[in-house]
C-alpha cells in the first residue's frame, strides 16, 4: 500500500466514517476533510473535526504508520504544527507534538472494505510488462466515463503545453513571433533532430531571417548556420550559398552549429535536416509575422493550405549536398507534416495566446482544430483501439497519448477517472 491511496480513500471518504475513535478512545466527528494538498506541507488543507467536546480547525496529515511521521523529520517543520489530526493506516508509535502532547490519531485499518484494497493492489502491482495496469478490466468501465475523461484530458495536456510555451516566452521578453519561430523549428525536426533544429532557431534570431524575403538568402543563412557550409563540394549552388552565408556570417557576426549534431540514421530521406531546412526557408520567405497570420485563420484547411511549401529546384534531384538522388521530384511538406506542427505548435500557442489575451474565440478555435484534423496514426493510438478505445480526431488522439504517458505508465490510477471507476465497482 502506498501513501497516495489513504490519500485518496480520505478524499473520497472510502471508509466507514461513523463511530470513529482516536487513539485514546475519544469519539471523532470528522466535519470538514479539508482541501487536498499536491505540494509541501500537510496533506490536506483546513479541515475541520470534533474530537471529544472540542471543535479544532487546521490540517490534516495522513501516513501508512504513525511512525512515519518522525522518519519524515515532521516533528522539526513548522509547517505541521497546525496539525490537528494524524490519519494513519496503522497506528503503531504514539506521536507527541512540539509541546510533548499527544496529536490526536485515526487509524485507518479495518475500516476500509477489504475489497477496495485488493482492487487497488491489482492495479498497482500489475507488472510492468502489461501496456496499462487496467488493461483486463477497462472494457467493463461504462463508455460515458470514458470519453468524459478524455476530453477532460484535452484540456489538461494543452494546459501543460501552455506552461513550456510560458517558460520560453519569458525567456524570449513576450515576443510570440520568435516563441512560435523556436517550436516551429524544434517540431520540424521531428523527434530526432528536435534539439539541432530548436538550436538553429536560436542561433539564427528571426529578426535576421525577417530581412530578407528571397528563399536563397534564407537557405544561405540556415545551411550556414546548421554547419553545412563548412566542406569543399563541388556544386555552383552550394558554392554561391557559401559565398552568400559567409558575407551574412560576418555582417551579423553569426556562429554555426556543428554538423554533427544532426542525425540521418532512421530517416526517411524526405525528413533530412538538408530538405527540412530548404522547405523552412520557403515557408519563411513567402511569411513574414507568421504567428499573425495563422492567429488570423479560422478553418484548418487554411492554416494546412499556408504551410504549402516545397524546397528550392536544386533539392528535387538532391537529398543530400554533391550526391544525387536517383529519383527527382518536388518535395512539398506532406500533408501529415503539416498536421503534426499544428497538433503539437498552433493549437497549443493559439491556446495559450487566447488565454493570455482573454479572448475565448481563440481558445474555441485551439479545440477546434484539433476536433477537425484527423486522428493521428501511432504506436499508442493503435494499441487503445486494441483495446476498445477508438478515436475518430486528433484531439481524442492527443487526450490518449496524454492518458497513456502521464497516468497508466506512472501508475496515476487514482488520479484517473478510469482508475477510479474500476477500484470502485
Amino acid at each position: 500500500m502506498k501513501e497516495d491511496f489513504l490519500h485518496y480513500v480520505w478524499k473520497y471518504k472510502l471508509f466507514n466514517t461513523s463511530e470513529l475513535l482516536t487513539q485514546s478512545d475519544e469519539q471523532i466527528e470528522i466535519i470538514n476533510f479539508g482541501f487536498h494538498n499536491t505540494d509541501a506541507g500537510p496533506d490536506f488543507f483546513n479541515g475541520k473535526v470534533k474530537i471529544g467536546k472540542t471543535t479544532w480547525a487546521g490540517n490534516i496529515e495522513i501516513h501508512i504508520n504513525s511512525s512515519d511521521w518522525t522518519k519524515h523529520n515532521h516533528y522539526s517543520d513548522k509547517a505541521y504544527d497546525n496539525v490537528i489530526l494524524h490519519v494513519v493506516y496503522n497506528d503503531d508509535v504514539v506521536i507527541n507534538d512540539k509541546n510533548e502532547n499527544a496529536i490526536p490519531t485515526l487509524e485507518l485499518k479495518g475500516l476500509i472494505d477489504i475489497s477496495l484494497i485488493d482492487k487497488y493492489d491489482v492495479l498497482i502491482n500489475r507488472s510492468d510488462s502489461d501496456w496499462i495496469p487496467c488493461g483486463q478490466q477497462i472494457k467493463t468501465v461504462d463508455d460515458f466515463i470514458i470519453q468524459n475523461w478524455i476530453n477532460r484530458l484535452a484540456i489538461e495536456r494543452l494546459e501543460r503545453k501552455s506552461q513550456e510555451i510560458q517558460e520560453t516566452l519569458k525567456l524570449n521578453k513576450n515576443n510570440w513571433e520568435e516563441t512560435f519561430y523556436q517550436y516551429l523549428f524544434k517540431y520540424f525536426g521531428l523527434k530526432v533532430n528536435a534539439l539541432p533544429f530548436e538550436l538553429l532557431a536560436k542561433n539564427t534570431p528571426l529578426k535576421i531571417i525577417e530581412k530578407h524575403n528571397d528563399i536563397f538568402s534564407i537557405e544561405a543563412l540556415l545551411y550556414g548556420q546548421a554547419g553545412y557550409l563548412e566542406e569543399e563540394i563541388e556544386s555552383e549552388y552550394y558554392t554561391q550559398l557559401k559565398k552568400e552565408y559567409h558575407f551574412l556570417k560576418s555582417k551579423f557576426s553569426l556562429t554555426p552549429l556543428d554538423k554533427s549534431l544532426w542525425k540521418l540514421l532512421r530517416l526517411r530521406p524526405s525528413n533530412f535536416p538538408t530538405i527540412r531546412i530548404s522547405q523552412l526557408a520557403n515557408l519563411l520567405s513567402n511569411n513574414t509575422r507568421l504567428f499573425t497570420k495563422i492567429i488570423e485563420i479560422k478553418p484548418v484547411k487554411g492554416i494546412q493550405q499556408l504551410f504549402v511549401a516545397q524546397t528550392s529546384e536544386y533539392w528535387r534531384a538532391h537529398y543530400q549536398f554533391g550526391v544525387e538522388a536517383k529519383d527527382k521530384k518536388i518535395k512539398k511538406i506532406g500533408i501529415n507534416t503539416i498536421n503534426n506542427i499544428i497538433i503539437n505548435v498552433i493549437v497549443p500557442f493559439t491556446f495559450v495566446y487566447g488565454k493570455a489575451k482573454q479572448n475565448e474565440e481563440l481558445i474555441n478555435k485551439s479545440l477546434s482544430l484539433l476536433e477537425n484534423i484527423k486522428a493521428e496514426n501511432n504506436s499508442i493510438v493503435e494499441k487503445w483501439g486494441e483495446l476498445g478505445v477508438k478515436s475518430s480526431n486528433a484531439m481524442q488522439t492527443q487526450s490518449l497519448i496524454e492518458l497513456k504517458n502521464n497516468y497508466c505508465s506512472q501508475k496515476k490510477c487514482l488520479n484517473c477517472s478510469i482508475g477510479n471507476q474500476i477500484i470502485q465497482q
